[in-house]
């Protein structure tokens, strides 16, 4: 209805210009007044127009879009077309912005942008979470001024990006970090952080291992290469040849041990299986761990199984538990001293889970030393474990089995006192006994 009464007013304005224009070329006065009224209703319409422009660009919104007659409404058309398409444009921004930052957050690496001045111009939340920085609050900061890592200001400063920096560190004291600079756009550049300390530690662990494994066979190897070299280059009688072939046997069977238990270890650390349900008969179980002990033992101590109360059976894989349950009773057997005493335990827990318990009367153990006994050769007495023979990995091997089939490993100990280890299984893992 608005649009109708622009047209209407625009057709009278029209014929009031005509007229009056007719009118003062015919030489009538009364024409020039006509012309002139008509002349500046028009410019008063051209203002008005012009006023409702910039009433609706001072207050833009599309919803609120005027009309207008002729070339003033194909402008407001123009205009408003082109706002429709910028509103596109920048909703289609914020989405490709929104799909950046979801992609940047959910990369295990953080980024950082910064421009030619090293302020901080975008940074994703696990920039936020490897550097302790706070996006909103640090945007427009100088990065310098957040990490002051010595090694990072050399870095930036040295221009020199085509390797990473390791920083350690950063932000707490026992995180490593890896931070590269990759230069975009016209002077930007991206600062890429990677938390590497699981991995550090775990190469940590590696070269350890491979140091341990090393030492561990080298003494073997050392004494078997010098009783051959005897053997080949001196002259020995049957005694002499009889007692090297015997010390040559131990340390090869040594080396078997560690050898096994490695084999043992690294099968339980990459096995992604969960262990078998089978019935493991507990009862046997126990009796030939009872024999395997005494015949260890060779009579030097008192081996007793002192509660055989709990379950007949449990669910799991047999190799692995004997494995666990051996390592136990035989370390207690290597490390009490003669007339001491041993005794094993399989009992039923209140709350439904089994408990397989070994004592000894052994000379206890400190209690910083317990949290790392389960650690791949650690050794509490490195001379005294392997003089008993020990691997240094057979509480890694109980500690692993025990995870694999839902338990845990509990130890008590303290020096003077003896040690009790114990392996504790949920009830889930218990079999029912049939009527």
């Amino acid at each position: 209805m608005a649009g109708l009464w622009f047209r209407i007013v625009f057709i009278l304005l029209a014929i009031g210009l005509g007229s009056g224009l007719v009118q003062l070329l015919a030489g009538g006065t009364a024409g020039l007044w006509a012309f002139v009224m008509g002349l500046a209703a028009w410019v008063g319409f051209q203002v008005w127009h012009l006023e409702k422009m910039v009433r609706w660009l001072n207050d833009f919104r599309l919803s609120n879009a005027p009309t207008g007659l002729g070339t003033w409404d194909l402008l407001y058309a123009a205009v408003y077309r082109l706002a429709r398409s910028y509103e596109r444009q920048q909703s289609q921004l914020q989405e490709m912005l929104k799909s950046f930052r979801s992609v940047t957050d959910a990369m295990p690496d953080g980024v950082v942008s910064l421009d030619d001045h090293h302020q901080i111009t975008y940074a994703s939340l696990r920039a936020e979470q490897h550097l302790g920085l706070k996006a909103q609050a640090d945007l427009g900061r100088n990065i310098l001024n957040l990490l002051r890592h010595p090694e990072f200001v050399r870095y930036l400063e040295s221009g020199s990006w085509t390797s990473p920096v390791v920083l350690r560190g950063v932000p707490q004291p026992d995180r490593i970090l890896q931070l590269q600079l990759i230069p975009y756009g016209q002077s930007e550049r991206l600062l890429l952080t990677r938390d590497i300390t699981q991995i550090e530690r775990l190469e940590t662990t590696r070269r350890d291992f491979v140091a341990n494994v090393s030492h561990e066979l080298k003494t073997p190897l050392t004494v078997l290469s010098g009783y051959v070299e005897t053997l080949r280059d001196l002259p020995l009688n049957a005694s002499q040849r009889g007692q090297a072939l015997s010390t040559m046997g131990e340390q090869a069977e040594r080396m078997q041990r560690l050898i096994d238990d490695l084999l043992t270890l690294g099968r339980l650390e990459t096995e992604q299986t969960p262990p078998s349900d089978t019935p493991v008969d507990m009862p046997a179980m126990l009796a030939r761990l009872l024999r395997e002990a005494q015949a260890l033992s060779q009579g030097c101590h008192s081996i007793r199984l002192l509660d055989t109360s709990g379950p007949r059976a449990v669910l799991g894989e047999d190799r692995e538990l004997y494995s666990a349950f051996s390592n136990l009773v035989n370390n207690a057997v290597r490390y009490t001293p003669k007339d001491g005493s041993v005794s094993i335990q399989w009992q039923s827990q209140a709350d439904g889970s089994a408990l397989f318990r070994v004592q000894d009367s052994g000379p206890g153990i400190d209690k910083h030393h317990i949290s790392r006994l389960t650690e791949r050769f650690y050794r509490i007495d490195k001379g005294r474990s392997r003089e008993t023979g020990g691997t240094g990995l057979g509480l890694a091997i109980v500690k692993h089995v025990a995870s694999r089939h839902g338990g845990a490993l509990e130890i008590q100990s303290a020096p003077g006192q003896g040690s009790v280890f114990g392996l504790r299984f949920p009830a889930s893992r218990i079999a029912r006994q049939t009527p």
